[in-house]
């Protein structure tokens, strides 16, 4: 299995696990790489030192190489946005572009109360908050809109 470092063209960093470069280089062709962040298909890999993954290694390794490559803090400040981001979806009803009129609907006592997401604009944003309804912008990466592997 190669652990392979990439970044798409937001500048977003992740890792990749392949069976080969091969398998990447196929993979990448076909569209099916992306970024689990904002799901930009224009992924490509970063240099870095092959690591092939056999099993635990010397206690803090990982984590001392992390402190070495300077990326320990942003990888971990994505990582813990990402599992805030995954809470939030699995919690929430998705009504896309009714987001504003669900809202209204919830607090006037017109449906269930619910956690509910979806997309308005700041107008839209700026009138529910002039109403006395609490709602957050909160944008989420892309890749968690669609189907969770």
């Amino acid at each position: 299995m190669k652990v392979l470092d990439l970044q798409c063209a937001a500048l977003h960093a992740f890792e990749g696990w392949f069976a080969s470069e091969d398998d990447f280089v196929d993979q990448q062709t076909r569209g099916l790489v992306e970024c689990p962040f904002c799901g930009d298909a224009d992924v490509n890999k970063k240099l870095s030192a092959p690591r092939l993954n056999l099993g635990a290694g010397r206690p803090g390794a990982s984590q001392a190489m992390e402190l070495v490559s300077g990326s320990g803090l942003d990888a971990q400040a994505l990582g813990a946005w990402m599992a805030l981001a995954r809470q939030i979806v699995a919690g929430t009803e998705d009504v896309g572009e009714q987001f504003a009129e669900e809202a209204r609907r919830i607090h006037y006592g017109e449906a269930p109360e619910r956690g509910i997401r979806g997309r308005a604009s700041a107008e839209q944003t700026a009138s529910l908050l002039d109403e006395g309804i609490a709602v957050m912008p909160l944008p989420l990466p892309e890749a968690l809109k669609g189907r969770l592997q």
